[in-house]
């Protein structure tokens, strides 16, 4: 059933600006709400095959962003494209090669598994001949195979949200839009969603992902764009941006007492800057020779705080997030 990623049979993408291989494409896209700006002129690409992470606070405009690409929404200003057709003009194009799947969906109790994804089947026009293969695909594909009898109000929170899956790759699109995929699920289930993005991934789907859980999207998602108020803070490829912010060495020291001591410590010392407490660690930013390094930590030890621990930590999404945002929203 799944196909290599193309146009819709017989569909003719539109101009879409630039070329390359971007599936996704915002120029200066503009909403607003009322009076308040949702979005403010986005620029954004996605190229093919790229999974993608988009990241903000909450009233960023995120879901703004893909209610836009999913055709939900008209922008005040501004175009997107999806696979070169324009969410605008070419709106039953874009939905042929694009999957969404949103934060709330509805599963329909008193349905089985197989009803639910047949009624989708004829929505999507899947000629009935073809009804059966097609849902033996994507039940095999997230691991719904021995579910197809049964019904939708006996499935777990994980199992539903593979059923929304399911039914969002009812017609191969070659572009998936998931808001907050991994939501409300345990620790198991958001693996095995995890395991099933990647597999997408590899079969050639272009993933573009809205989540607040960011150490699991920076396990699989090549690429990231961060939103706030409206506006793009950073954009590229994950280790890239963490390259790029990484200057001198992001450290973390933890003490049994006083650490409020310790805190007062790094903050006057020379070269150390973004000092703070995050779960009970000291992080800070080093810049400087590892002779004044060494220095440090045998002031910390000096002062008989009880130091357990004083290593480099790696950068990660996360604090790649906290140091370009300022929690402010439109």
């Amino acid at each position: 059933m799944f196909r290599s990623p193309g146009p819709p049979d017989g569909a003719e993408p539109g101009p879409g600006p630039g070329g390359g291989g971007a599936v996704i494409r915002c120029c200066g896209l503009t909403h607003r709400y009322d009076q308040r700006l949702a979005l403010d002129g986005l620029d954004l690409q996605v190229e093919a095959g790229e999974a993608f992470a988009f990241i903000g606070p909450n009233g960023a405009g995120k879901t703004t962003t893909i209610r836009i690409l999913a055709t939900l929404l008209e922008p005040t200003a501004g175009e997107a494209f999806v696979a070169g057709f324009s969410t605008l003009d070419q709106a039953d194009d874009v939905r042929r090669v694009l999957g969404y799947m949103p934060d709330a969906f509805g599963v329909y109790n008193g349905m089985r598994v197989w009803e639910y994804l047949e009624f989708f089947a004829a929505a999507y026009r899947i000629p009935r001949p073809d009804r059966r293969r097609t849902l033996d695909d994507v039940l095999e594909l997230t691991d719904l195979g021995t579910r197809r009898e049964t019904n939708i109000e006996h499935l777990s929170k994980g199992m539903k949200q593979r059923l929304c899956l399911a039914k969002t790759l009812l017609h191969d699109p070659q572009v998936l839009v998931l808001d907050e995929p991994a939501s409300g699920l345990d620790p198991r289930a958001r693996i095995d969603l995890k395991e099933l993005l990647r597999e997408l991934t590899r079969m050639g789907k272009t993933l573009f992902i809205s989540s607040h859980i960011l150490p699991e999207l920076a396990d699989f998602c090549s690429s990231v764009g961060i939103l706030e108020a409206g506006r793009l803070v950073a954009c590229g490829r994950v280790d890239e941006i963490i390259h790029t912010m990484d200057r001198g060495r992001s450290m973390r020291v933890r003490v049994l007492r006083n650490p409020e001591k310790a805190g007062t410590l790094v903050a006057e010392t020379s070269g150390c800057s973004r000092v703070r407490f995050q779960d009970g660690v000291l992080l800070f930013q080093f810049e400087g020779s590892l002779e004044e390094l060494a220095e440090l930590a045998e002031s910390l030890a000096d002062q008989r705080l009880g130091l357990v621990e004083f290593a480099e930590a790696r950068t990660d999404l996360e604090d790649v997030f906290m140091r370009v945002t300022q929690g402010v929203v439109c």
